[in-house]
Parts: C-alpha cells; structure tokens; sequence
C-alpha cells in the first residue's frame, strides 16, 4: 500500500472519510519546529514502510483547532492517533472520546493523561538539569541570566521546574528577566525580546537559559547585533542542526542538549505496530536518551 502523506492546516471531513484499518492520524499545532518536524517527518517515513496511511494535521498553535480536529479523525475512525509535541491533558474530552470508541492514542513528546496509550519523550525534568548545571558550570556558578520559556508545552515547563530546582540550589545565579516565547515564530519573538533586555540591562547580563534552541538563536541574533562585544554564554535543547553549527562557530551559543527525536518516533512507529496486533504498550510512559553537544564534543577549539 502506498504512503500518502498530506501537510495541512486542517482536515475535512471528506477528506477523513475513507479511513480504514490502518489509517494514522498524526496532529501537532508546532509543525513548523524544527524538533517536531523531525519527529513527524520519521515517524510518515517509518510507517509508511510498514503501508501504514498517515494524515499529518498542523494546526499551526492553534489549540482549539486542534480539539476539533481530534475530533475529526475520531469520528472518521482512524486506527490511532499520535499528538506530537502536545499535553494531552489540553484536550482531554477529545482523547477521552478517542479511547472510548478504541482508537489508540499515541503521544510523542508529550504527557500521560487519561486515554493516552503510552507518551514516547526524553525525561524533560533531567533535560533543564543538564541544561541548567551546564550553564551554571560554565557562568562559574554566579552571574545573572535571561530566561526563555513556554509552559503550555508539558515538557517544557518539565525544563522550567528543573530550572527553579537549580536555582534553589545555587544562590549565586539569579533569573533577572524572563519571557515566554511566541510559537509559531519563537526565533524571531526571542530575538526582539532579547533587544528589549539588551537595552534594560546591557553587559549585566551573563548567560541565556533557553528551553529550546529556536530562543537561543533568537537571543544570540539579538546579542550580535546590538552587544557584539558580549561575552554571555548562551545554552539550549534540542540539537537543531542551526544552533549546533552556531556552536561549532564559536559565536555565544555553547551547547545544546540533542534528543533524539528520531528515535522517539521510532519507537512510536514500533509501539503501534504492536498495538494493531493486540499487545500492550511495553510502559505507559518510554524514555528515550539525551546527550550533550559543545565545542568539545565537536572538537572545536575556540581559543
């Protein structure tokens, strides 16, 4: 059978209507993230090659679209369901109504709630500890920094409580502005507002702690720009391609914390597989690893 694949904003119900067996729905309002887009990406490829047929739905931060078109593909009786990037809990009548009419939903980088088969992610907390005792490690353990945030994504705002976890533990390190990022678009509003921040406090500030690394590029834009001669040290998540160039060129970006996106939808692919054969989910809850990318990793020498 072959895999179609159709990138929308949304989807009719005609369009929905020919679902059958092996139909997969895959619906994220964040297509246009780097990290879900390679989650997304992986997981059309892979099951595509077992003849799955796979509707992808962007409702492009719209969360009220995307209820409705849970909704959708629920009524239109897809096999399963995969929310990518998403607090299931956010629309947890829609998943609730998904179960209950058998319909497996499959949750990749996202949370556990009621009618969630299994959520497939890194350990979002160990995340913002590793980006948080990098940073503070390489501030020296004092300094000020800026924050970027976006506690409507669950393992987001996993990174945040680790976050105030390390600051509780390091008196030295203070939090003197924050913001939380705009999606779609978050290069872009963490690049204007780190111009706002530059302005207020100038070389004042020491690092960014940035809980993607769409914001810490926005921030590093802003920095090269309007305080060239900065010396603050900036650290994000996710491993996209962009920031980790900008590490291996030495700019104010310093690392990144690469998860493996690829491998959260493969293993997406392979618990479904195993769901449509009548087997239980291996856990509720699949952790997959996360490893740390900086100048030495790359072998880079910035001396």
């Amino acid at each position: 059978m072959r895999k179609t694949l159709s990138m929308l904003a949304g989807l009719t119900m005609l369009q929905l209507s020919a679902a059958h067996a092996e139909d997969v729905a895959v619906l994220t309002p964040y297509l246009s993230s780097v990290a879900t887009n390679e989650m997304v990406e992986t997981f059309t490829s892979e099951a595509g090659a077992k003849g799955w047929t796979v509707n992808v739905v962007d409702t492009r931060g719209d969360f009220q679209q995307l209820a409705s078109r849970v909704e959708d593909v629920t009524n239109a009786g897809v096999s399963a369901i995969v929310l990518v990037s998403v607090d299931p809990n956010q629309i947890g009548d829609q998943v609730a109504a998904a179960a209950a009419k058998g319909i497996s939903v499959v949750a990749l980088d996202g949370a556990l709630a009621d009618g969630v088969s299994v959520n497939i992610t890194t350990d979002n907390f160990r995340l913002g500890t590793i980006l948080s005792d990098y940073l503070f490690e390489a501030l020296g353990g004092e300094g000020d920094i800026v924050k970027f945030f976006h506690s409507a994504h669950p393992g987001v705002r996993q990174r945040e409580l680790a976050l105030d976890e390390a600051l509780g533990k390091n008196d030295g390190i203070k939090v003197i502005a924050e913001h939380y990022v705009q999606v779609p678009g978050p290069i872009d509003n963490a690049r204007q507002a780190m111009e706002t921040f530059v302005r207020q406090y100038s070389a004042d500030i020491d690092g960014v702690w940035a809980a993607w690394d769409e914001p810490a590029i926005g921030a590093l834009l802003a920095i090269q720009s309007d305080l060239p001669d900065s010396a603050a040290l900036i650290a994000g998540i996710d491993g996209n391609p962009q920031a980790v160039d900008l590490i291996r060129q030495c700019t104010n970006l310093i690392a990144t914390v690469r998860q493996d996106f690829a491998g959260i939808a493969s293993k997406a692919v392979e618990q479904i597989g195993a769901i449509m054969e009548g087997q239980q989910p291996a856990e509720r809850e699949i952790f997959v690893d996360a490893t740390v990318i900086d100048r030495a990793s790359l072998g880079v020498s910035c001396e």
